[in-house]
This record gives structure tokens, C-alpha cells and sequence, in this order.
């Protein structure tokens, strides 16, 4: 008895350690994001030039009218291009684009992924242009948002994350999806740049100067997760990513369950995957005072956020149920409190209104999803896993 109480012990203080700290990080990067201002460059009167990618898998209506929004951005025209990646769209959504001042580059592919439609971007792009943004088919940039780009680069940042923010709160689970959308821009972005460490890249809605932009691209190949892997290579080369805040960028938002689950494996699984590839580079990069790049993998190793809500009340209950195994439960309360109190904070407040309440009834819903997709991750990453669309726009 003595010895399984024991093990039960020890796997509660592993278990311990990984969660608590994992809840001081939210604590600390929230709260700290919300009292401390962080520097925005000032309006320059120099222009980036921009080459827009728009990667189009699919989705014919979508991609339509995501061009045309592009186009009609509050930019100098001559001062920015738009190339749609044309992936399995058919011949009549190719012609129309033909008609619009904008570069259609069709593709084919074996087995179709943004990086793949993005090398053959490079490839097809003139010399010229200063920087580059990629845009999923459903993104629509707000008006101003390439003068609020341009002038972190022209500041000097080689890199910059704008903001994403959700297009619809159609469902619940929309709804949910939004509130992770602003949560992780809390957190993982405008919160990191408190420290001076990098921006979480999202994989839409960014700008990278365009030799950077190559050199990085043309070293990744993922199948899902090039974002998170880019992260990691720009900052395993000390290129810091900054955010912009002001800098909006309209996403579609997931309304239904089915859609989440199968995204959601898709995104764990080329989480792990990056882990496994990447992990082993932790500590070196702590002796080479790579903090930065040492964020980035760590960042591999954390759980969804739902997960720690409804892991950390669970693991209170077991200390009070189980005295005397592993942590105390005050430990555990002071570790839950710092967790929720993280999560909560970086919630913007326009959303506590009644249709969040309402969405907070699907939670334990979702958190059994997300647990059970934890062991159903085998293959995810191997092929392409598209995220249907509507037509639904800001």
C-alpha cells in the first residue's frame, strides 16, 4: 500500500509542477499584459512596399469576395499587390479573378499545404517588394490595415503579427472560438512583448520583411503548423516577431462542433509533432541564452486552455479527497486561482454579455472533447486537413 501511495505521490508532483507552472505563466503574462503599456511606433511617413498572398484551397464563393476586399484596402495602390493561390478552385471562380487587377498564380498539388502553395508564391513573384502578408481565404483586413503594419517595419521590426479578431459569434462555439482568438492575443502576444519576447505567429495576418520571409519559408515544409514552426525558426535566428495591435484582420471563427474537433486535432497533433522535433533544442538554447526561441518551445509544451479548466478544479478535488498524496490542496487552490485568474483577465470585457454566459454551458462539452482528442492524434499530421467556410463576412 505504502509503495502505491508512493507512486501516487510522485505523479501528482510531476503532474503538479507541469500544471501550476503552466498557470503562473497565464497569471503573470495576463496580468502584467494589462498594467503595462507597450511602445507603438509612431505613424511613419515612409511606405513598405506589399506583396498580399491570399492561399485559396477550395472555397470558391470565399475567395471571391476576400480578393476583393484586399483590393480595396486604404493603401497606395502602386505600393501593394494581391496574389491569390489558386488551389483546387474551379475554372469559373479562376476566370473572375482573371477579371480583377490582382495576380492569380494556379496550383496543383499531390497532396495540398499552405507551405507548398507558399513556395510556389516565392517562386512566382517578382523582385520588388519589401515585405510580405499572408492572408487565409476567409481573412478581410480592416482598411488601415497596412499603414499600421508598415509602421513597425519601417521602425525596424523584421516581422509583425497582426491582430486577428473573430468575424462572427454566430453559435456557442463560435463564440468560444472567439474568446480563444483574443485570449491567446492577450497572452502570447501583446502580453510577450512586455518581456521583449516574441509574438505568437497565428499563420494569417502577418508580415515579414520579404528576404526574411524567404529565407524562412523555403526551410519549412509542414504539413500543418508551419506557423508555429516558422516561430521557432525566426526566433532560433534571435528575429523577433512584434504584434500590432491596431492592426485588424477579420477571421471566420468555427461554428460548428464537428468543424472544431477535426481543427482542433489538426492543431494538437502538429503541436506534439513540432515538440518531439523541436524539444530536444531546449536546452542548449538555454546555455546559448536563446530565451526567446526557448519561450517559442515551451509555448510547444502547454495544454489547450480549456483543458486547464476543468484539470485544475479535478486535480483540487483529488487533494482533498486524497490527503496526503502528492501537493497540499492549498498549493493547488493558489495554482487553480492563478490559473483561472490568467484565463479570465485577458477575456475582453465586451465580451461578458448574456451570449457568453450561454457559451460557457458548452465548456465541459468541449473540455471532454479536447481530452479525448489527446488520444486520437495518430495520422493527424501526416495530411492536410481542410477547415470548411461560410460565407458569413464582418
Amino acid at each position: 500500500m505504502e509503495i502505491v501511495r508512493f507512486i501516487l505521490s510522485v505523479i501528482t508532483d510531476i503532474i503538479f509542477v507541469y500544471l501550476s507552472i503552466y498557470s503562473i505563466y497565464l497569471f503573470v503574462f495576463s496580468v502584467l499584459g494589462k498594467l503595462v503599456p507597450v511602445k507603438v511606433p509612431p505613424r511613419s511617413k515612409n511606405l513598405s512596399k506589399f506583396v498580399i498572398y491570399i492561399c485559396s484551397y477550395k472555397e470558391d464563393a470565399i475567395i471571391l469576395n476576400s480578393a476583393a476586399a484586399a483590393l480595396t484596402l486604404d493603401y497606395p495602390k502602386d505600393m501593394f499587390h494581391v496574389c491569390v493561390i489558386a488551389d483546387s478552385l474551379q475554372p469559373e471562380t479562376v476566370m473572375k479573378l482573371k477579371q480583377m487587377p490582382l495576380q492569380v498564380l494556379e496550383v496543383v498539388f499531390e497532396s495540398s499545404t499552405k507551405s507548398k502553395a507558399l513556395h510556389k508564391a516565392i517562386e512566382n513573384t517578382v523582385p520588388g517588394f519589401d515585405a510580405a502578408i499572408v492572408f487565409d481565404i476567409d481573412n478581410i483586413a480592416a482598411p488601415d490595415f497596412l499603414y499600421h503594419i508598415n509602421d513597425y517595419l519601417q521602425a525596424g521590426e523584421k516581422v509583425v503579427q497582426g491582430h486577428r479578431v473573430a468575424m462572427n459569434t454566430n453559435t456557442s462555439v463560435a463564440i468560444l472560438d472567439a474568446i480563444s482568438e483574443e485570449v491567446n492575443n492577450h497572452i502570447f502576444r501583446k502580453s510577450q512583448r512586455v518581456f521583449n519576447l516574441s509574438a505568437a505567429i497565428i499563420g494569417s495576418g502577418m508580415a515579414l520583411n520579404y528576404k526574411t520571409f524567404t529565407d524562412v519559408m523555403m526551410r519549412i515544409d509542414a504539413v500543418g503548423g508551419f506557423d508555429k514552426e516558422m516561430g521557432l525558426l525566426l526566433t532560433n535566428d534571435k528575429i523577433t516577431v512584434a504584434y500590432s495591435d491596431a492592426a485588424l484582420i477579420y477571421d471566420e471563427k468555427v461554428a460548428n462542433k464537428e468543424v472544431f474537433k477535426k481543427q482542433r486535432r489538426r492543431w494538437l497533433s502538429a503541436q506534439f509533432s513540432l515538440l518531439g522535433k523541436y524539444g530536444r533544442t531546449a536546452f542548449s538554447a538555454l546555455l546559448k541564452g536563446k530565451f526567446d526561441y526557448l519561450n517559442e518551445v515551451y509555448q510547444l509544451s502547454i495544454l489547450p486552455r480549456v483543458l486547464m479548466l476543468g484539470l485544475m478544479p479535478f486535480m483540487l478535488l483529488v487533494s482533498l479527497l486524497l490527503p496526503g498524496i502528492g501537493p497540499d490542496w492549498h498549493l493547488w487552490l493558489i495554482a487553480t486561482a492563478c490559473c483561472y485568474t490568467g484565463i479570465l483577465v485577458a477575456i475582453p470585457t465586451s465580451f461578458y454579455n448574456k451570449d457568453f454566459f450561454g457559451a460557457l454551458m458548452r465548456i465541459p462539452v468541449i473540455f471532454f472533447t479536447m481530452l479525448l482528442l489527446l488520444f486520437k492524434l495518430k495520422g493527424a499530421n501526416k495530411k492536410f486537413i481542410h477547415t470548411p467556410h461560410t460565407q458569413t463576412v464582418k
